[in-house]
């Protein structure tokens, strides 16, 4: 009995122990929910805006690069480089932006993203224009000053020449196939247009043009080519899907037809007079001019912002980089930069077709 009577008492105790635990249980949970609903709810931090990408414009008399903040519209602050520093592009792996120094013979590497110099390569002789070929294997440069185009291969890093082609008066622009097989350079005083085999390094041929022929676009199906004609007032329009090319027709565009920049639709590419201050908006289907937009001070190179509706544009004479809403048709803002300012781009650009 007396075991009996131990189990029994044993039993409720624990009975009341666990109601006892069961009970602060209880409690604890309810005091947890009460306190969680009085509290405001969590707010997640915000996350930040992605940060637009810097306009860089060259100035070819300062030997600087401007550094043009698109927010604020204002200059952030100048990258010395080597002397006459002209036109820019891109490397492959989008890691850098590279900067042709035409009189210092070398080119400057800038992160697109920072605006930081990275490094500086010498012994390019004259590099005025550059260009990657579409494959990345060929980096191409012409020498405006010393009458050759150059051919390098690229490895990633550093270009490597592989062959110096002499060519006739001041090389001046350059565009490359979709295939990665054609050069087509344009010879500023001579009135020539040239093209050169990639694989061979040898010059394919040579036709005369009008006077000044300055940059050069090629439609998608490298079958038509438009060249500036900056002695002119307009652009040249050759047939270059068979041999030598073929003038097909001249598109009036206003004096000191110049350079070219693709709208990004892959049917519209316009083109800056530089005498008659003003932009050209060319079908290149149609091959009819369809728009004007002012170019005021010596129209150059010109940019065009990623949403399709704003030119970036050199003027030349003014020391400005001139912006032109595209829908108005109006200048909307210029933003002081350095002497002579010629090549313009940034990272967050439209498509280049």
């Amino acid at each position: 009995m007396g075991c009996l009577r131990f189990a029994e008492q044993f039993n409720s105790t624990l009975a009341i122990m666990q109601l006892t635990f069961l009970i602060l249980s209880l409690s604890l949970l309810t005091s947890s929910l009460a306190g969680a609903m009085s509290r405001p709810p969590a707010v997640e931090a915000p996350v930040a805006a992605p940060k637009a990408s810097p306009i860089f414009v060259l100035n070819s008399l300062d030997g600087t690069v401007s550094v043009i903040d698109p927010v604020s519209w204002t200059e952030t602050k100048r990258i010395p480089t080597g002397k006459e520093p002209h036109h820019l592009y891109l490397t492959p792996d989008e890691k850098s932006v590279i900067v042709a120094n035409a009189l210092s013979d070398s080119l400057t590497f800038i992160d697109p993203r920072t605006a930081e110099i990275q490094r500086t390569v010498s012994g390019i002789l004259d590099p005025y224009q550059l260009r990657f070929s579409p494959d990345m294997k060929w980096f191409v440069t012409v020498a405006n000053r010393l009458n050759h185009i150059d051919i390098y291969h690229w490895d990633g890093e550093t270009p490597k020449l592989a062959k110096r082609i002499p060519s006739a008066k001041t090389p001046s622009h350059l565009w490359i196939d979709s295939k990665s097989t054609t050069v087509w350079a344009s010879m500023q005083d001579s009135n020539e247009l040239v093209a050169v085999d990639l694989a061979t390094q040898t010059m394919k041929w040579r036709v005369k043009t009008g006077t000044m022929p300055a940059d050069i676009f090629v439609t998608p199906d490298d079958k038509t080519l438009l060249l500036g004609m900056t002695g002119g007032n307009g652009v040249e329009v050759y047939d270059i899907s068979k041999g030598p090319a073929k003038l097909v027709k001249t598109i009036v565009t206003g004096k000191g037809a110049h350079a070219f920049r693709a709208v990004g639709d892959k049917k519209h590419v316009l083109v800056s007079n530089r005498v008659a201050n003003t932009i050209s908006k060319i079908d290149y289907q149609s091959l009819q001019v369809v728009a004007h937009y002012p170019g005021p001070s010596g129209p150059d190179c010109m940019e065009i912002t990623a949403d399709g509706k704003t030119i970036l544009l050199a003027s030349r004479w003014a020391r400005k980089l001139t912006v032109i809403d595209m829908e108005s048709s109006k200048v909307v803002r210029q933003i002081d930069v350095g002497k002579s300012p010629h090549g313009v781009w940034t990272l967050d650009h439209a498509p280049r077709q």
